[in-house]
């Protein structure tokens, strides 16, 4: 599982014409769902972003996470972060967990993250989404969690 966090001053996802999701300070990230991943993956994922430090203490360094700040969290699906881009010019897909796995560990991250932080938000499986954001810093960081090898 994938996800590509953000540390931003504020972000908003529409769709539709509609406002789906917005938050102030906080984290934006975009998160992928690969073949293979399950729950394990999707409660790691969740543990790494709400404990990345990426927020600045009182001396300017990256020392305090999420969960340190109280900022918000806007977890947004995108399924071409699993995009194979190894060759040619345009990118394969079947890293990319199937649609219905895809969509039931997106919304297990996102129901986990709601039981263990009170700042969530989201936006939509499957969606067209207009995804806006002021990025701080900019700071941005790729994060893989990947299955155990199995055997």
């Amino acid at each position: 599982m994938i996800g590509l966090l953000q540390r931003v001053q504020s972000a908003g996802v529409h769709s539709a014409g509609e406002c789906v999701a917005d938050i102030g300070p906080g984290l934006l990230v975009l998160v992928g769902v690969q073949r293979g991943d399950t729950e394990r993956e999707a409660g790691r994922l969740l543990e790494r972003l709400l404990g990345y430090r990426v927020f600045p203490d009182s001396a300017g360094k990256m020392n305090l996470a999420i969960s340190d700040t109280g900022g918000e969290l806007l977890l947004v699906p995108q399924f071409t972060l699993a995009a194979d881009t190894r060759k040619g010019m345009r990118p394969g897909f079947s890293p990319a967990a199937a649609p219905g796995l895809g969509e039931r560990l997106f919304e297990r991250l996102v129901a986990l993250a709601q039981q263990r932080y009170d700042r969530v938000a989201c936006g939509q499986f499957g969606a067209d989404m207009q995804v806006a954001l002021v990025n701080d810093g900019p700071v941005t960081f790729w994060l893989e969690v990947t299955p155990p090898p199995s055997g």
